[in-house]
């Protein structure tokens, strides 16, 4: 998420869900400088964020409420409407502890409470590899990254294994990503 000339960001280790009532670890890590939002490809393992990356999502955001990205970041409750080519509509991260939110749709047109967007949609947004892809052409640890591509066995939404590697990509207030 674009916001001051940076890319706010928060790993989701199971990747975001598409049904109100599941909500999402969403970890917050470091600020990343905006240009990494069209990087695809390997940082070596052992590197802050070590594996293989991939685009999953890109597009733009729009902030719900009063609140300014950075008021509403310190109040611990980002709420928000994503206008990317695979996430759309309204969404909030709300804080729970330190560096700890939970990702969570709102009930809107774009909620589903059948749909896996991650096992539906799995591939990048800018190249439509797989991880395993990636990983394959850009020497990587193919293995490692293949797990990523696996669909889950049949578990119900919000119960499937975490999908390592998967990035979303800038969003920002009304700016391309």
């Amino acid at each position: 998420m674009e916001h001051d000339g940076v890319l706010k960001s928060w790993a989701i280790p199971k990747g975001p869900s598409l049904h109100p009532a599941v909500k999402r670890l969403a970890m917050a890590v470091e600020d990343h400088p905006v240009d990494y939002s069209s990087f695809e490809g390997i940082i070596p393992e052992g590197e802050y964020g070590g594996g293989t990356v991939m685009v999953w999502d890109r597009g733009t955001y729009t902030v719900d409420g009063p609140d300014d990205v950075a008021t509403a970041l310190d109040k611990g409750d980002l709420k928000f409407t994503l206008h990317g080519t695979k996430l759309k509509g309204s969404w909030v991260l709300v804080r729970t502890r330190n560096r700890q939110w939970l990702l969570i749709k709102h009930r809107d047109p774009y909620a589903s409470s059948t749909e896996d967007i991650t096992v539906t949609a799995p591939t990048s947004v800018i190249t439509g590899r797989k991880l395993a892809d990636i990983a394959a052409d850009e020497g990587g640890d193919v293995d490692k990254a293949a797990s990523g591509d696996q669909p889950p066995s049949a578990s119900p939404i919000g119960k499937r294994s975490a999908q390592p590697g998967i990035r979303t990509a800038r969003s920002s207030r009304t700016k391309k990503t």
